[in-house]
Protein backbone atom coordinates (compact mmCIF):
# COMPACT_ATOMS: atom_id res chain seq x y z
CA UNK A 1 0.00 0.00 0.00
CA UNK A 2 1.39 3.37 -1.03
CA UNK A 3 2.44 5.58 1.86
CA UNK A 4 0.88 9.06 2.07
CA UNK A 5 3.17 11.98 1.20
CA UNK A 6 3.58 14.81 3.71
CA UNK A 7 5.17 17.95 2.24
CA UNK A 8 6.42 20.69 4.56
CA UNK A 9 7.29 24.05 3.01
CA UNK A 10 9.90 26.05 4.90
CA UNK A 11 12.47 25.18 7.56
CA UNK A 12 11.90 28.06 9.94
CA UNK A 13 10.84 27.45 13.53
CA UNK A 14 7.42 26.17 12.47
CA UNK A 15 8.46 24.07 9.49
CA UNK A 16 11.54 22.50 11.04
CA UNK A 17 9.79 21.69 14.31
CA UNK A 18 6.91 20.19 12.31
CA UNK A 19 9.32 17.94 10.40
CA UNK A 20 10.96 16.77 13.63
CA UNK A 21 7.60 16.00 15.23
CA UNK A 22 6.01 14.39 12.16
CA UNK A 23 8.98 12.06 12.00
CA UNK A 24 8.51 11.18 15.67
CA UNK A 25 4.69 11.10 15.88
CA UNK A 26 3.68 9.81 12.43
CA UNK A 27 6.83 7.83 11.71
CA UNK A 28 8.82 7.44 8.51
CA UNK A 29 7.53 3.88 8.15
CA UNK A 30 3.99 5.22 7.75
CA UNK A 31 4.55 8.27 5.50
CA UNK A 32 6.99 9.84 3.06
CA UNK A 33 8.09 13.14 4.61
CA UNK A 34 9.53 15.87 2.39
CA UNK A 35 10.90 19.13 3.78
CA UNK A 36 11.48 21.93 1.26
CA UNK A 37 13.68 24.94 2.01
CA UNK A 38 15.67 27.32 -0.15
CA UNK A 39 18.75 27.03 2.08
CA UNK A 40 20.55 24.00 3.46
CA UNK A 41 20.55 25.69 6.85
CA UNK A 42 18.03 26.91 9.40
CA UNK A 43 18.77 30.27 10.98
CA UNK A 44 17.57 31.53 14.33
CA UNK A 45 15.25 34.35 13.30
CA UNK A 46 15.15 35.60 16.88
CA UNK A 47 18.93 36.09 16.74
CA UNK A 48 19.04 38.14 13.54
CA UNK A 49 19.38 41.40 15.47
CA UNK A 50 22.60 40.06 16.99
CA UNK A 51 23.98 39.11 13.57
CA UNK A 52 23.02 42.54 12.23
CA UNK A 53 24.79 44.37 15.05
CA UNK A 54 27.82 42.12 14.76
CA UNK A 55 27.66 40.73 18.29
CA UNK A 56 27.46 37.15 17.01
CA UNK A 57 28.54 35.62 13.72
CA UNK A 58 26.13 34.39 11.03
CA UNK A 59 27.59 30.91 11.49
CA UNK A 60 26.68 30.95 15.18
CA UNK A 61 23.05 31.74 14.35
CA UNK A 62 22.57 28.92 11.83
CA UNK A 63 22.86 25.15 11.54
CA UNK A 64 22.31 22.37 9.01
CA UNK A 65 18.72 21.28 8.36
CA UNK A 66 19.73 17.69 7.59
CA UNK A 67 21.67 17.46 10.85
CA UNK A 68 18.39 18.15 12.66
CA UNK A 69 15.88 16.06 10.71
CA UNK A 70 18.27 13.15 10.18
CA UNK A 71 17.44 10.07 8.15
CA UNK A 72 13.94 9.28 7.02
CA UNK A 73 13.03 12.84 6.07
CA UNK A 74 13.78 13.79 2.47
CA UNK A 75 15.24 17.28 2.33
CA UNK A 76 14.80 19.20 -0.91
CA UNK A 77 16.89 22.33 -1.31
CA UNK A 78 14.67 24.40 -3.57
CA UNK A 79 12.78 27.68 -3.73
CA UNK A 80 9.01 27.37 -3.78
CA UNK A 81 7.64 29.34 -6.74
CA UNK A 82 3.93 28.55 -6.59
CA UNK A 83 1.44 26.90 -4.24
CA UNK A 84 -1.72 25.54 -5.92
CA UNK A 85 -3.91 23.92 -3.28
CA UNK A 86 -6.82 23.37 -5.70
CA UNK A 87 -4.67 20.94 -7.69
CA UNK A 88 -2.48 19.84 -4.76
CA UNK A 89 0.64 20.94 -6.64
CA UNK A 90 3.74 22.75 -5.43
CA UNK A 91 6.05 24.30 -8.01
CA UNK A 92 9.72 24.66 -7.03
CA UNK A 93 12.99 25.47 -8.74
CA UNK A 94 13.73 21.73 -8.60
CA UNK A 95 10.47 20.57 -10.14
CA UNK A 96 6.85 19.99 -9.10
CA UNK A 97 5.67 18.20 -5.97
CA UNK A 98 2.32 16.69 -5.14
CA UNK A 99 1.11 15.85 -1.66
CA UNK A 100 -1.46 14.10 0.46
CA UNK A 101 -0.90 16.46 3.38
CA UNK A 102 0.65 19.91 3.13
CA UNK A 103 2.17 22.11 5.83
CA UNK A 104 2.87 25.71 4.81
CA UNK A 105 5.54 27.39 6.91
CA UNK A 106 7.01 29.82 4.40
CA UNK A 107 7.72 32.55 6.93
CA UNK A 108 7.48 36.31 6.70
CA UNK A 109 8.42 39.16 4.43
CA UNK A 110 9.12 42.76 5.42
CA UNK A 111 6.19 45.16 5.30
CA UNK A 112 7.02 48.65 4.00
CA UNK A 113 3.44 49.97 4.25
CA UNK A 114 3.91 51.71 0.91
CA UNK A 115 6.39 54.24 2.33
CA UNK A 116 8.20 55.94 -0.51
CA UNK A 117 11.84 54.91 -0.99
CA UNK A 118 11.89 52.47 1.92
CA UNK A 119 12.43 49.34 -0.16
CA UNK A 120 15.26 50.98 -2.10
CA UNK A 121 17.11 52.78 0.69
CA UNK A 122 16.49 50.96 3.98
CA UNK A 123 18.19 47.78 5.14
CA UNK A 124 16.05 44.91 6.40
CA UNK A 125 16.27 42.01 8.85
CA UNK A 126 14.48 39.50 6.65
CA UNK A 127 16.95 36.62 6.80
CA UNK A 128 20.54 35.70 7.59
CA UNK A 129 21.97 37.38 4.50
CA UNK A 130 20.17 40.68 5.03
CA UNK A 131 21.30 40.69 8.66
CA UNK A 132 24.88 40.09 7.49
CA UNK A 133 24.45 42.96 5.06
CA UNK A 134 23.43 45.30 7.90
CA UNK A 135 26.55 44.41 9.87
CA UNK A 136 28.85 44.89 6.89
CA UNK A 137 27.18 48.19 5.94
CA UNK A 138 27.62 49.66 9.43
CA UNK A 139 31.25 48.56 9.58
CA UNK A 140 31.87 50.06 6.14
CA UNK A 141 30.36 53.40 7.22
CA UNK A 142 32.57 53.54 10.30
CA UNK A 143 35.68 52.54 8.33
CA UNK A 144 34.86 55.12 5.65
CA UNK A 145 34.51 57.90 8.24
CA UNK A 146 37.88 56.96 9.76
CA UNK A 147 39.58 56.92 6.34
CA UNK A 148 38.19 60.16 4.91
CA UNK A 149 40.05 63.39 5.58
CA UNK A 150 36.81 65.34 5.50
CA UNK A 151 34.71 63.76 8.22
CA UNK A 152 31.04 63.29 7.34
CA UNK A 153 29.38 62.58 10.68
CA UNK A 154 26.14 61.44 9.04
CA UNK A 155 27.98 58.21 8.20
CA UNK A 156 27.96 57.51 11.93
CA UNK A 157 24.21 58.06 12.32
CA UNK A 158 22.08 54.92 12.47
CA UNK A 159 18.29 55.14 12.23
CA UNK A 160 16.23 52.14 13.35
CA UNK A 161 12.64 52.26 12.14
CA UNK A 162 10.34 50.56 14.61
CA UNK A 163 10.23 50.26 18.41
CA UNK A 164 8.58 46.86 18.55
CA UNK A 165 10.28 43.67 19.71
CA UNK A 166 12.81 43.46 16.87
CA UNK A 167 13.64 47.15 16.88
CA UNK A 168 14.26 47.30 20.62
CA UNK A 169 16.40 44.15 20.64
CA UNK A 170 18.46 45.54 17.76
CA UNK A 171 18.97 48.83 19.63
CA UNK A 172 20.25 46.90 22.64
CA UNK A 173 22.80 45.05 20.53
CA UNK A 174 23.90 48.24 18.76
CA UNK A 175 24.40 49.92 22.13
CA UNK A 176 26.87 47.14 22.97
CA UNK A 177 28.54 47.00 19.58
CA UNK A 178 29.10 50.69 18.82
CA UNK A 179 31.71 51.26 21.58
CA UNK A 180 33.70 48.36 20.13
CA UNK A 181 33.51 49.85 16.64
CA UNK A 182 34.55 53.25 17.97
CA UNK A 183 37.60 51.71 19.60
CA UNK A 184 38.45 49.68 16.49
CA UNK A 185 38.27 52.66 14.13
CA UNK A 186 39.47 55.33 16.62
CA UNK A 187 36.21 57.26 16.48
CA UNK A 188 35.03 59.52 19.32
CA UNK A 189 31.93 57.89 20.74
CA UNK A 190 30.03 61.18 20.89
CA UNK A 191 30.17 61.36 17.09
CA UNK A 192 27.81 58.37 16.81
CA UNK A 193 24.03 58.74 16.92
CA UNK A 194 21.54 55.87 17.12
CA UNK A 195 17.96 57.05 16.66
CA UNK A 196 14.81 54.96 16.96
CA UNK A 197 11.84 56.27 14.98
CA UNK A 198 8.40 54.87 15.80
CA UNK A 199 5.00 55.82 14.38
CA UNK A 200 3.05 54.47 17.36
CA UNK A 201 2.72 56.54 20.54
CA UNK A 202 4.68 54.05 22.64
CA UNK A 203 7.60 51.65 22.69
CA UNK A 204 6.96 47.88 22.80
CA UNK A 205 3.16 47.95 22.47
CA UNK A 206 1.58 45.15 24.49
CA UNK A 207 4.29 45.06 27.17
CA UNK A 208 3.70 46.13 30.75
CA UNK A 209 4.18 49.90 31.16
CA UNK A 210 6.77 49.51 33.93
CA UNK A 211 8.82 47.15 31.80
CA UNK A 212 8.56 49.49 28.82
CA UNK A 213 9.75 52.40 30.95
CA UNK A 214 12.72 50.36 32.17
CA UNK A 215 13.68 49.38 28.61
CA UNK A 216 13.46 52.94 27.32
CA UNK A 217 15.38 54.40 30.26
CA UNK A 218 18.07 51.72 29.98
CA UNK A 219 18.60 52.27 26.26
CA UNK A 220 18.55 56.04 26.69
CA UNK A 221 21.31 55.69 29.29
CA UNK A 222 23.31 53.87 26.60
CA UNK A 223 22.96 56.83 24.23
CA UNK A 224 19.96 55.69 22.20
CA UNK A 225 17.64 58.51 21.06
CA UNK A 226 13.90 57.99 20.62
CA UNK A 227 11.52 59.77 18.28
CA UNK A 228 8.10 58.37 19.19
CA UNK A 229 4.84 59.13 17.40
CA UNK A 230 6.76 60.33 14.35
CA UNK A 231 6.08 58.05 11.35
CA UNK A 232 8.57 57.73 8.53
CA UNK A 233 7.00 59.15 5.37
CA UNK A 234 9.95 58.76 2.99
CA UNK A 235 13.40 57.23 2.81
CA UNK A 236 16.20 58.50 0.57
CA UNK A 237 19.87 57.74 0.08
CA UNK A 238 20.59 60.52 2.58
CA UNK A 239 18.25 59.47 5.40
CA UNK A 240 14.57 59.53 6.39
CA UNK A 241 11.81 62.10 6.42
CA UNK A 242 9.55 61.88 9.47
CA UNK A 243 6.24 63.50 10.31
CA UNK A 244 6.47 65.42 13.57
CA UNK A 245 3.07 67.13 13.51
CA UNK A 246 -0.05 67.67 11.42
CA UNK A 247 1.83 69.71 8.83
CA UNK A 248 5.34 69.45 10.28
CA UNK A 249 8.18 67.29 9.04
CA UNK A 250 11.83 66.72 9.86
CA UNK A 251 14.65 65.04 7.98
CA UNK A 252 17.23 62.87 9.73
CA UNK A 253 20.45 62.51 7.78
CA UNK A 254 21.86 59.03 8.27
CA UNK A 255 24.40 56.72 6.70
CA UNK A 256 22.44 53.68 7.85
CA UNK A 257 18.68 53.15 7.93
CA UNK A 258 17.36 49.82 9.22
CA UNK A 259 13.67 48.97 8.89
CA UNK A 260 12.29 46.79 11.68
CA UNK A 261 8.71 47.99 11.78
CA UNK A 262 6.49 45.30 10.41
CA UNK A 263 6.15 41.95 8.68
CA UNK A 264 3.62 40.19 6.52
CA UNK A 265 3.21 36.60 5.42
CA UNK A 266 4.98 35.15 2.40
CA UNK A 267 3.57 36.59 -0.84
CA UNK A 268 3.08 33.08 -2.29
CA UNK A 269 0.09 32.77 0.03
CA UNK A 270 -1.73 35.45 -1.96
CA UNK A 271 -1.77 33.35 -5.13
CA UNK A 272 -2.30 29.98 -3.42
CA UNK A 273 -6.09 29.99 -3.59
CA UNK A 274 -6.41 30.13 0.21
CA UNK A 275 -8.36 32.98 1.76
CA UNK A 276 -5.87 35.40 3.33
CA UNK A 277 -5.19 38.94 4.47
CA UNK A 278 -1.75 40.41 3.73
CA UNK A 279 -0.56 36.86 3.03
CA UNK A 280 -1.64 35.62 6.46
CA UNK A 281 -4.34 32.98 6.90
CA UNK A 282 -6.98 32.85 9.63
CA UNK A 283 -6.65 29.17 10.44
CA UNK A 284 -9.26 26.87 11.92
CA UNK A 285 -8.98 25.66 15.51
CA UNK A 286 -7.09 22.57 14.34
CA UNK A 287 -4.65 24.77 12.34
CA UNK A 288 -6.00 23.78 8.94
CA UNK A 289 -6.56 26.33 6.20
CA UNK A 290 -10.18 27.36 5.63
CA UNK A 291 -11.75 25.18 2.94
CA UNK A 292 -8.86 22.69 2.71
CA UNK A 293 -8.85 19.68 5.01
CA UNK A 294 -5.39 18.51 3.98
CA UNK A 295 -3.52 21.83 4.33
CA UNK A 296 -2.05 23.08 7.61
CA UNK A 297 -0.53 26.51 8.26
CA UNK A 298 2.27 27.11 10.75
CA UNK A 299 4.24 30.11 11.95
CA UNK A 300 4.18 33.59 10.44
CA UNK A 301 1.58 32.71 7.79
CA UNK A 302 -0.98 31.62 10.41
CA UNK A 303 -3.36 33.95 12.24
CA UNK A 304 -4.80 32.78 15.56
CA UNK A 305 -6.99 35.01 17.70
CA UNK A 306 -6.36 35.40 21.41
CA UNK A 307 -9.80 34.59 22.90
CA UNK A 308 -9.25 37.09 25.73
CA UNK A 309 -8.38 40.10 23.56
CA UNK A 310 -9.93 38.95 20.26
CA UNK A 311 -6.74 40.15 18.59
CA UNK A 312 -4.20 37.94 16.77
CA UNK A 313 -1.36 36.48 18.77
CA UNK A 314 1.98 37.92 17.63
CA UNK A 315 3.79 35.50 15.28
CA UNK A 316 6.61 34.38 17.58
CA UNK A 317 8.93 31.37 17.58
CA UNK A 318 7.21 30.17 20.75
CA UNK A 319 3.78 29.92 19.15
CA UNK A 320 5.14 28.45 15.89
CA UNK A 321 6.88 25.62 17.72
CA UNK A 322 3.74 24.81 19.71
CA UNK A 323 1.67 24.83 16.52
CA UNK A 324 4.12 22.36 14.97
CA UNK A 325 3.44 19.74 17.64
CA UNK A 326 -0.34 20.03 17.21
CA UNK A 327 -0.01 19.80 13.42
CA UNK A 328 2.07 16.61 13.65
CA UNK A 329 -0.54 15.05 15.95
CA UNK A 330 -3.39 16.13 13.68
CA UNK A 331 -1.78 14.69 10.57
CA UNK A 332 -1.58 11.38 12.38
CA UNK A 333 -5.23 11.73 13.43
CA UNK A 334 -6.24 12.40 9.81
CA UNK A 335 -4.37 9.34 8.62
CA UNK A 336 -6.27 7.19 11.15
CA UNK A 337 -9.68 8.81 10.66
CA UNK A 338 -9.67 10.23 14.18
CA UNK A 339 -10.99 13.53 15.53
CA UNK A 340 -8.48 16.38 15.32
CA UNK A 341 -7.15 18.34 18.28
CA UNK A 342 -7.75 22.05 18.76
CA UNK A 343 -4.65 24.19 19.16
CA UNK A 344 -4.42 25.89 22.55
CA UNK A 345 -1.56 28.33 22.95
CA UNK A 346 0.33 28.16 26.22
CA UNK A 347 1.89 31.60 26.59
CA UNK A 348 5.07 31.29 28.63
CA UNK A 349 5.58 35.06 28.56
CA UNK A 350 7.87 37.17 26.42
CA UNK A 351 11.42 38.26 27.18
CA UNK A 352 12.94 41.16 25.23
CA UNK A 353 16.71 41.50 25.33
CA UNK A 354 18.41 44.89 25.74
CA UNK A 355 21.83 43.66 24.79
CA UNK A 356 23.93 40.91 26.32
CA UNK A 357 23.51 41.81 30.00
CA UNK A 358 20.03 43.26 30.33
CA UNK A 359 16.45 42.46 29.31
CA UNK A 360 12.83 42.81 30.34
CA UNK A 361 10.37 39.97 30.67
CA UNK A 362 7.07 38.80 32.07
CA UNK A 363 7.37 35.02 32.54
CA UNK A 364 4.12 33.59 33.88
CA UNK A 365 3.00 37.11 34.84
CA UNK A 366 6.11 37.90 36.88
CA UNK A 367 8.07 41.06 35.98
CA UNK A 368 11.82 40.72 35.48
CA UNK A 369 14.40 43.31 34.46
CA UNK A 370 18.16 43.59 34.15
CA UNK A 371 20.50 40.62 34.51
CA UNK A 372 17.86 38.15 35.82
CA UNK A 373 15.77 38.82 32.72
CA UNK A 374 18.88 38.53 30.51
CA UNK A 375 19.66 35.15 32.09
CA UNK A 376 16.10 34.03 31.42
CA UNK A 377 16.43 35.13 27.79
CA UNK A 378 19.40 32.80 27.39
CA UNK A 379 17.38 29.98 28.96
CA UNK A 380 14.56 30.65 26.48
CA UNK A 381 16.97 30.58 23.54
CA UNK A 382 18.62 27.39 24.73
CA UNK A 383 15.27 25.72 25.34
CA UNK A 384 14.24 26.42 21.73
CA UNK A 385 17.44 24.73 20.57
CA UNK A 386 16.73 21.77 22.84
CA UNK A 387 13.22 21.29 21.46
CA UNK A 388 14.45 21.33 17.87
CA UNK A 389 17.77 19.53 18.03
CA UNK A 390 18.19 18.05 21.50
CA UNK A 391 21.15 18.42 23.91
CA UNK A 392 23.73 18.13 21.10
CA UNK A 393 22.43 21.30 19.43
CA UNK A 394 22.36 23.16 22.75
CA UNK A 395 25.97 22.17 23.39
CA UNK A 396 26.97 23.36 19.92
CA UNK A 397 24.95 26.57 19.57
CA UNK A 398 23.70 27.42 23.06
CA UNK A 399 24.25 30.69 24.88
CA UNK A 400 26.44 30.32 27.97
CA UNK A 401 28.56 33.48 27.92
CA UNK A 402 28.70 35.03 31.43
CA UNK A 403 27.71 38.63 32.01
Amino acid sequence: MKKPKIVILGAGYGGLTTAVNVKKIVGTQHADIILVNKNEYHYETTWLHEVAAGTISPERASYSVTDIVGGGVQFLKATVTNVDVANKAIATTEGELTYDYLVIGLGFEGETFGIKGLKEHALALADLNTARNVREHIEYQFASWAKDEEKDDTKLTIVVGGAGFTGIELLGELANRVPELCEEFHIPHDKVRIICVEAAPTVLPGFDEQLVAYAKDYLTSKGIEFSIGTPVVEATAEGVKIKTGEDAFDFIEAGTVIWAAGVRGNSLIESSGIENNRARIMVREDLRAPGYDDVFIVGDCAVILNPETERPYPPTAQIAMQQAVTIAKNIRHLMHGEALEHFVYSDKGAVCSLGHSSAIGAPFGQKLVGKPAAALKKVVDNRALLLIGGPALVAKKGKFKPF
